[in-house]
């Protein structure tokens, strides 16, 4: 059956998972829908429920440019979408709406491409960004929708698999130290890892191999790594099976939000008030709320502007290691005092 709903969102990977509360009601109201993103994130929509099919647009790679948004744009259209939904407002979503030649394109008001849409919803700043994509949908007539990824039973047996080959079971503590924005990141992992009790993953992309190998050395037969060598699904599966994440303001928090995985999240230049926080009831925030010069950009710079860093510099591996102990009613050993 073909779907008539199209929804763009080829924003990060974090926002993308977010977004899936908004598949799950769109479907809901108008039944499987279509999703446009990018390669890296398309893998985790694919059996998700609400969704129909991925349609992958690489837009820094082999679909840049106008060249590439016009194949895309051809393809869509000759799908002949009833409605599209924007909850990406750059100028390149709003190129691929109006391509579909669809009736309805509904977006948010404060958008730059807001001209382009056929429904504008108004913004707002409050709130969880779950719920602030959920505006697009209009009013739910029940709950709101987890944050989701529809796992297959084939995941979770990978996951099982990785595990079991590496002498391990559930009740793990997870780790992701890396983030593409230099500022998120907390320097103090390795001593973290020392200072806790039991085995660890650490989980995260190609880019955070020199990190993970760190940790290692820092906690050697206790820390395993998965970082850059398995999918975002196995990551995700791994990510059901631990007993808590400890990760910055970065994709890997979203994901364990959609595995109901509890969350320490490390909180740096960012906050949580700008929407991408943990929503679970045990999940727990560690950040500096004495610094005046917190936040300083609404994604984090790739350095600190003022050249101290002192809103991660500062949290120490006691406050990071009590609260995973909080979480998991574990223990920490002596940890390095550093701060804060």
């Amino acid at each position: 059956m073909r779907a008539e709903t199209l929804v763009i969102q080829t924003a990060f990977l974090g926002d993308v998972v977010l977004t899936t509360p908004l598949l799950s009601a769109l479907a809901e109201r108008h039944g499987p829908l279509d999703v446009v993103t990018t390669p890296g994130a398309a893998e985790l929509l694919e059996t998700h429920p609400a969704v129909a099919e991925v349609i992958r647009y690489d837009k820094r790679g082999a679909d840049r440019g106008a060249a590439g948004l016009w194949r895309l744009g051809r393809r869509l259209r000759a799908r002949r979408y009833a409605r599209v939904y924007l909850p990406h407002g750059s100028w390149r979503s709003a190129g691929l709406a109006l391509f579909t030649g669809a009736a309805r394109r509904t977006g948010f008001a404060d958008s730059s491409a807001a001209v382009t849409y056929t429904t504008r919803i108004s913004a707002t700043n409050h709130g969880h960004q779950v719920e602030r994509l959920l505006r697009l949908a209009g009013p739910l007539a029940g709950a709101v929708p987890p944050v989701s990824l529809g796992l297959t039973p084939n995941d979770r047996m990978a996951a099982e698999r990785w595990l079991t080959e590496r002498g391990l079971g559930p009740g793990f503590i997870a780790l992701a130290p890396g983030s593409i924005w230099g500022t998120k990141r907390w320097p103090y992992y390795p001593a973290l890892a020392a200072a806790v009790e039991g085995p660890i993953v650490v989980l995260g992309g190609g880019e955070d191999t020199a990190l993970a190998a760190e940790i290692q050395t820092a906690a050697p037969g206790r820390a395993h790594t998965a970082a850059g060598t398995v999918s975002l699904r196995l990551a995700a599966a791994l990510l059901e099976q631990a007993a808590v994440l400890v990760t910055n303001d970065s994709a890997p928090l979203h994901l364990a939000t959609a595995a109901g995985t509890p969350v320490v999240a490390v909180f740096g230049p960012t906050i949580p008030a700008f929407g991408f926080g943990p929503r679970g009831q045990r999940d727990l925030v560690v950040e500096h709320d004495r610094l005046p010069c917190r936040p300083c950009s609404s994604h984090g710079p790739r350095v600190c502007p003022l050249g101290h860093h002192r809103c991660m510099r500062e949290l120490s591996v006691e406050r990071v290691g009590a609260a995973v102990a909080a979480v998991t009613g574990g223990e920490v050993r002596g940890a390095i005092r550093s701060g804060n």
